[in-house]
């Protein structure tokens, strides 16, 4: 017996549950006819989802609404996890043309977050950066590009807890508002790390930082800056092309209302 074999119980529980959440609550004959089963397998269906706390039966008009818990549902989901999915193929086709390691961040609580990196396929990474790694907003160039391409309200906010002068910190971010993009320096212990970064524009789901790092001694930022951001903003248009579509996507399905027929 083939072990990826699809669950059909499981599957009409959500096609059930998808027809609710675009309705103000649905009858039985209603889910019915949406997701084309019986009368009586939609019923057992609404029933197992209200006993386990999912769907109520309201007894004045005997409709099923979802409850509050279908909330747990969506708890663990996050754009991030959009925006890792989408960017992956970019991020490595643009690692592979310049050699040099390449990662896309986003915000979390008060710092970056690399959510993909090449580190670990690019031969010119000293210190590898994986996903998962926590980079200040302050001090590095992806945090620098986000603050200044988020929000007047995040902005603010996110001065008002990490700046000690955030006057002298909106001037340097206006500096790269203006041109769209970012430099720091960071010296090591075996060369000057240089780090070029840019923002990713997700429509109205925020944004994420792609960025670049190699070594001062073998590129110096100059010749940086005309080498590698273009490819950087070439790359970070390709990325958001990808999420929007993603995005129109779900929203194509999900107003579609009519899940795939289970046989």
């Amino acid at each position: 017996m083939d072990s990826t074999r699809p669950i059909r119980a499981l599957m009409r529980g959500l096609e059930a549950l998808t027809v609710l959440n675009l309705r103000d609550g649905a009858t039985v004959s209603e889910v019915a006819r949406e997701i084309r089963l019986p009368r009586t397998t939609v019923y057992r269906i609404l029933e197992t989802l209200c006993d386990s706390g999912f769907v109520l039966r309201d007894a004045a008009d005997e409709r099923y609404r979802l409850t509050i818990m279908v909330r747990n549902l969506s708890a663990g989901f996050d754009d991030e996890a959009w925006v890792t999915h989408g960017a992956k193929p970019h991020l490595f086709e643009l690692g592979e043309s310049i050699v040099w390691p390449v990662y896309i961040a986003t915000l979390c609580e008060t710092r970056m977050i690399v959510r993909e990196a090449t580190d670990h396929s690019s031969p010119l990474a000293i210190e590898r950066y994986s996903a998962g790694a926590q980079l200040p907003l302050l001090t590095t160039s992806t945090g620098h590009v986000y603050l200044a391409s988020c929000s007047d309200e995040q902005r603010a906010a996110l001065l008002e807890i990490l700046a000690h002068d955030p006057d002298e910190v909106r001037e340097l971010l206006a500096e790269t508002r203006t041109q769209g993009y970012a430099t720091a320096a960071r010296t090591r212990r075996l060369a000057e790390e240089l780090s070029i970064s840019v923002p990713v524009a997700l429509q109205n789901h925020g944004l994420a930082v792609l960025t670049v790092r190699f070594f001062a001694s073998a590129v110096p930022l100059k010749t940086g800056l005309e080498r590698f951001l273009p490819r950087l903003r070439d790359c970070a248009a390709k990325i958001s092309v990808t999420f929007s579509q993603a995005i129109a996507a779900a929203g194509a399905e999900s107003s579609s209302g009519t899940p795939r027929t289970a046989a």
